[in-house]
């Protein structure tokens, strides 16, 4: 597989797991999944030596073939307010959840590596106070290569919104962090509200924005879909942002543990090691040549035997006939 382009989504869904359980369940074709207020709840009861019902779990909404990354609240009244998930089928890039460089329950950057360059995202929540973009703008930090900051900024101004006649000094702190990021007030495709009031006499707004990076060919054409925000008052927003070629092996060949094929695969190495001269040894040169025959032998006996298989979630070594065996059985019964 090769990918190309990094297709995100962001939106604010208002502390719903529902509406978080569909996006996980039917978003499968965005890589990454930038969340704004999401769900944070009891998910279920956990064994306690200290109590016979169980100790709550806290935490939001997870699924398997998405990777979330969150801030750990220090307290029950810490909890994140902004969540990134990445499609499993990025784990190569190997994405992190960079907490050492901003530590705030409203504020999610997430780095990953691609051909050799780190790169960032950045997804914020920021309330009617403000916090986030306070701690922002004090916190000074020396990142490059910061693909995009999206989220909700609570804040309604003329540079973003035709329907609001007045400008904010908030707006100049964001448009000032913003800039310290290289990045560039990114203008819809189709402009449009990305917040709907239910409230009799007030009007639809433009609160949710996108940051990228200045002068790049993306800026300007990031989506608006207000046909899709399920139950939600946010639309959803997307992007696609241009990485490079990036490719991922989707196979592999392998040899199960135990098996006849791990038994031809030893014994064939073992014969052809026992009629390999190794008796005339005497110069670097030589022991180079021994060296690579040996590693060429191994490697035609591999590929002799080994079988070639698809990279999946049970692509590990525990994962045996009799696992396979007992998922399928599930299925079947779902007993």
């Amino acid at each position: 597989m090769i990918i190309r382009n990094l297709k995100i989504f962001s939106q604010n869904v208002q502390k719903n797991s529902l509406i978080t359980n569909t996006i996980l369940e039917t978003y499968s074709q965005f890589d990454v999944l930038l969340i704004q207020e999401p769900p944070w709840s009891e998910i279920r009861k956990i064994p306690s030596s200290s109590n016979c019902e169980g100790e709550p779990l806290i935490g939001s909404c997870h699924h398997p073939n998405w990777i979330a990354f969150t801030r750990i609240p220090q307290d029950k009244n810490d909890f994140p307010r902004v969540i990134s998930y990445v499609n499993i089928r990025l784990s190569s890039l190997r994405f992190l959840f960079r907490k050492d460089i901003f530590d705030h329950r409203d504020i999610s950057i997430i780095s990953f590596v691609n051909n050799g360059v780190c790169h960032f995202i950045l997804n914020v929540y920021s309330d009617s106070s403000h916090s986030a973009l306070k701690y922002l703008k004090d916190t000074e930090v020396n990142i490059s290569n910061v693909l995009l900051m999206t989220g909700d900024f609570n804040i309604r101004d003329s540079l973003w919104d035709p329907s609001f006649p007045f400008h904010s000094s908030i707006s100049d702190n964001l448009i000032m962090i913003a800039d310290s990021f290289d990045l560039s007030l990114s203008t819809p495709n189709c402009p449009g509200p990305t917040r709907f009031s239910d409230t009799a006499g007030e009007l639809n707004s433009v609160i949710d924005l996108m940051f990228l990076r200045c002068g790049s060919e993306e800026l300007d054409h990031h989506f608006i879909l207000p046909d899709h925000c399920l139950s939600s008052d946010h639309a959803l927003l997307t992007i696609d942002i241009p990485i490079g070629v990036e490719i991922f092996q989707l196979t592999k060949l392998s040899i199960v543990p135990g098996s006849d094929q791990e038994k031809d695969f030893i014994q064939s190495v073992i014969s052809n090691l026992q009629v390999l001269d190794t008796s005339n040894i005497d110069s670097i040169e030589i022991l180079n040549l021994i060296v690579n025959h040996i590693g060429s032998i191994i490697e035609q006996m591999w590929v002799k035997n080994a079988k070639r298989t698809r990279i999946t979630k049970h692509s590990k070594q525990w994962w045996s006939p009799s696992c396979s065996l007992a998922i399928n059985k599930y299925r079947e019964s779902r007993s």
